[in-house]
């Protein structure tokens, strides 16, 4: 019987997967610092164990993201189930009000669309991130972001 993965958990899972390439860190390490195995990071990787709350919290930590970092690029109501109408709970926004996404923590990287996923996930733009922040100047860094923004624009 084969089991289909929801479509937040892999979401979430490639999340995880793009952080943990982009930092060069391996599923051992990742699984170490989490009190996990290799096993279990390869199952929340690939979306086929759900991660709670608190591992979540425990994943962003160690991937140095915020919490919102793993949900950017969902799609939006169409991949999340109704929920009952229930009114307001105190300091919670009603099911109809929209979140400001200036409400929401910014991330490292920027919402990534369905088609960048495929662009992060790249060996040449891992390569590409990795050297930029292995310039130690941020004056350097800077420039060199300048200079490949100015390249691009021609």
């Amino acid at each position: 019987m084969s089991v289909t993965s929801n479509p937040i958990d892999v979401h979430v899972g490639n999340r995880i997967r793009l952080r943990r390439t982009l930092l060069g860190m391996s599923q051992e390490r990742l699984g170490n610092a989490l009190g996990l195995t290799f096993q279990q990071v390869q199952k929340y990787e690939r979306g086929r164990n759900r991660v709670g709350a608190s591992r979540l919290y425990d994943l962003a930590r160690v991937l140095d993201v915020p919490v919102a970092f793993f949900f950017e690029g969902l799609t939006g109501h169409d991949t999340i189930p109704p929920q009952p109408e229930t009114g307001n709970v105190a300091g919670m926004a009603a099911p109809d009000d929209p979140l400001d996404a200036g409400d929401m923590e910014k991330s490292v990287l920027p919402a990534a669309q369905p088609d960048d996923m495929s662009l992060l996930s790249r060996r040449e733009t891992i390569d590409l991130v990795r050297a930029y922040y292995g310039i130690e100047d941020s004056g350097t860094r800077r420039r060199v972001l300048d200079l490949v923004r100015s390249m691009a624009a021609d």
